[in-house]
């Protein structure tokens, strides 16, 4: 059965997707597993596995459509969901399924902080996507590969970092998802442990910030690595401290002690960090054994602001607070954030 599985962004949506791919691969007989993203967002999944040919999109959508065309697919689980992947499905006209963003209900929330969102983490109702299939959870959790050639070397990292570092994680795609710098520097000189700062190229500039508070314990790598590069040191890392953005999920896929931190979005949108369940067995793929990717001394912990009326104000992000005085990361107890920190640590 060949089987299209369309997700096209974002690097945390797309790592979140693959309990689907790989409970495909493995439960449905002989499932020839296809799976469609976007060209940015191609090395999340490049090296998984359970993927037997990998689709980007194209700048010209027709382009991409005449290609999956000639697939043959039996069925498309569209993952994503939006006037594109309508399109896709209408072309191809095969059977499909696709997953329900429960967009009135996300607005409900956001604009009247009225929740009838289900208290299912999305991981697993993107599951359901795939039950009439027979497909269900293995309870493995998520997955994240990284190939050999943009793995962290030892020297890549200084010498007191070597035997182990936190890592913090201080990008986002929204500026309201993002602890504000003065907060970050707080942190920084309440950790008292050796930190690499992780973030994207955009992020340089503060992690060079927070890297001059104390340049032996403190490593800035925003921007000096890849995306796989910058997983392997989330994978390296004794314990994660993020925001909700991408590492934050591939972390998870690393089964790596999480503290997340939320600002204007919330975990009631189902978005937490998922972890595998305890005792998950290895799997199987072409008659080889793969482990789960990470290993087993997870845990997570989440840090936010209860209470605020003002909370979420969106189930994305803005560039600033629309209010104004920015409660709901401003307030965010330090002080128990540091405590978890100790606390996870402690309990590896």
């Amino acid at each position: 059965m060949k089987i299209l599985i369309i997700r096209f962004s974002s690097i945390g949506d797309i790592v979140l997707t693959t309990p689907v791919i790989r409970c495909v691969k493995m439960q449905v007989p002989d499932a020839e597993v296809h799976f469609l993203t976007k060209k940015n967002f191609a090395s999340v999944v490049r090296s998984n596995p359970y993927i037997d040919k990998l689709h980007l999109l194209d700048e010209s959508l027709d382009n991409t459509i005449a290609a999956l065309a000639e697939e043959g697919f039996d069925w498309v689980i569209d993952l994503h969901h939006n006037l594109r992947t309508l399109r896709i499905k209408k072309v191809l006209k095969c059977p499909s399924k696709s997953f329900n963003k429960l967009n009135i209900q996300k607005w409900l929330l956001t604009n009247f902080k009225l929740n009838f969102l289900p208290q299912k983490h999305i991981v697993d109702r993107y599951l359901e996507t795939v039950s009439h299939l027979g497909v269900r959870n293995d309870g493995a959790g998520l997955d994240y590969f990284i190939p050999a050639n943009e793995e962290i070397k030892p020297s890549d990292l200084p010498a007191s970092h070597q035997l182990g570092y936190i890592g913090l994680v201080v990008g986002a795609a929204h500026a309201t998802k993002r602890l504000p710098l003065h907060k970050l520097k707080e942190l920084v000189q309440l950790i008292d442990h050796p930190l690499v700062i992780l973030g994207g190229p955009e992020d340089r500039s503060t992690g060079e910030v927070l890297a001059e508070l104390d340049p032996i314990r403190v490593y800035n790598a925003c921007g000096k690595f890849s995306l796989n590069e910058s997983a392997d040191l989330v994978r390296k890392a004794k314990l994660i401290i993020t925001h909700d953005t991408g590492l934050m999920h591939i972390a998870a896929a690393f089964r790596k002690p999480v503290i997340s931190v939320w600002g204007n979005t919330v975990p009631a949108f189902g978005m937490t960090p998922y972890i595998n369940q305890p005792g998950a067995p290895a799997v199987l793929i072409n008659g080889i054994s793969l482990p789960v990717t990470g290993n087993s001394n997870g845990g997570t912990d989440q840090v936010e602001v209860i209470g605020l009326r003002c909370r979420p104000c969106s189930k994305i992000g803005h560039d600033a607070c629309p209010k104004g005085h920015f409660k709901c990361m401003e307030q965010i107890d330090l002080q128990d954030l540091h405590k978890k920190t100790r606390q996870l640590l402690a309990a590896r």
